[in-house]
């Protein structure tokens, strides 16, 4: 009987444990959430190969090659003078035009010869040679009996060619000797067109079909050496160089020794500009040549003149030859205010021929000389 009611009153404790739970979760009205779907999971390859492609750095992007510069192609030399005739004789047409307008009077007297020979003193023809011209053409008229304005011309033309001297050897000497390349040095005052001339000269040369190498011993003037490397790198010709305000010395001789070893048929070494009442200055570009000499001789020494400085010009000529042996002169901007005359008088006053004539600012505005044409050109064309 004991055992029934404890029985019982277990029962009862149970229902009313289990009431109390229940109950309170039913006045709330809360439910759980449910759990969280498991996330999705890749394959295992495409996650190993997308974290790989992550954590790899970007590919750099492809390398450009550098475009290759194109070369510019000079014009040939030969004909250049003659395809710049009409430029020079506008510039001169006075001296040629005035000279036979007073030959041609019906009346050659005294006071036309002085006229004829003032024509030519103020074109810098230079004292001695006008009084040769006018007397062999005053003689050659007087026994020619010659009137005509073309025959005029033609007698005017051979007294001027003559003064020319067209016996001198204007060859620009710029072939290689064996295994040494020829050695061309470019000298003048400061004002000249040096610099621009050594750039056109390159040209002249690569039009020849010459192969080119550029040596800036111009250390002194700021920006010379890149001024004569923008030059050489338009047809090709390579720039040795040195420091700024560096022994110009040491840059000619490197750039023969560069020369021979590339093998290449001319080396042109551009000098610093100097004053030629300079004594020093004039004593180091000797220094210059001597150095340069001691891997074998220089072929051409070229003086760059301006022939707007007229009689100056002469001065300078006089001085450089004396330092460092000119074997020809370079007359730049013939064209403009520039007397023709002064071509006549340097190469009587120092003996040394012009060679090269620029007439005007273009690359390839640089001549040979040829005093043929030259005189052609100066005297117009014929009645």
């Amino acid at each position: 009987m004991v055992y029934a009611y404890i029985a019982i009153a277990v029962v009862v404790v149970a229902v009313i444990v289990i009431a109390a739970l229940v109950v309170p979760r039913r006045r709330s009205g809360r439910v759980a959430p449910p759990p969280p779907p498991p996330p999705t999971q890749r394959p295992a390859a495409t996650s190993a190969a997308a974290t790989a492609a992550e954590a790899a750095p970007a590919a750099p992007p492809e390398p450009v090659a550098p475009q290759a510069p194109t070369l510019e192609v000079p014009e040939p030399t030969a004909g250049r003078l003659l395809r710049l005739r009409a430029r020079l004789a506008r510039s001169q047409s006075s001296l040629g035009q005035g000279l036979l307008s007073v030959l041609s009077r019906e009346k050659l007297d005294d006071e036309c010869w002085d006229e004829v020979e003032e024509a030519l003193l103020i074109a810098d023809v230079g004292v001695g040679a006008t009084a040769e011209i006018v007397e062999r053409l005053r003689t050659r008229t007087k026994v020619l009996g010659t009137r005509s304005q073309g025959e005029l011309r033609a007698l005017l033309a051979d007294e001027l060619v003559t003064a020319l001297r067209p016996d001198l050897d204007r060859t620009l000497h710029s072939l290689p000797t064996g295994e040494r390349p020829a050695v061309v040095m470019v000298v003048g005052v400061n004002g000249t067109g040096k610099t621009t001339t050594c750039g056109k000269l390159a040209r002249v040369l690569v039009a020849d079909g010459r192969s080119v190498l550029l040596g800036a011993a111009d250390t002194f003037r700021a920006a010379a050496a890149d001024q004569l490397a923008t030059w050489g790198s338009r047809v090709g010709a390579e720039t040795v160089r040195g420091p700024e305000g560096g022994d110009p010395a040491s840059v000619a001789f490197e750039a023969v020794k560069q020369g021979t070893e590339r093998h290449v048929d001319t080396v042109l070494i551009d000098t610093a500009g100097r004053l030629h009442t300079r004594v020093g200055l004039m004593d180091e570009l000797g220094k210059v040549k001597r150095v340069v000499e001691r891997q074998g001789p220089v072929d051409e020494t070229l003086l760059v003149l301006d022939a707007t400085t007229g009689q100056n010009g002469l001065t300078q000529a006089r001085v450089f030859t004396e330092v460092v042996d000119v074997t020809g002169i370079v007359l730049t901007k013939l064209d403009g205010t520039a007397r023709g005359g002064i071509v006549i008088s340097v190469q009587r006053e120092i003996g040394v021929p012009v060679k090269l004539v620029g007439l005007g600012e273009g690359a390839d505005d640089l001549a040979p000389f040829d005093p043929e044409q030259f005189v052609d050109a100066l005297l117009g064309e014929p009645v």
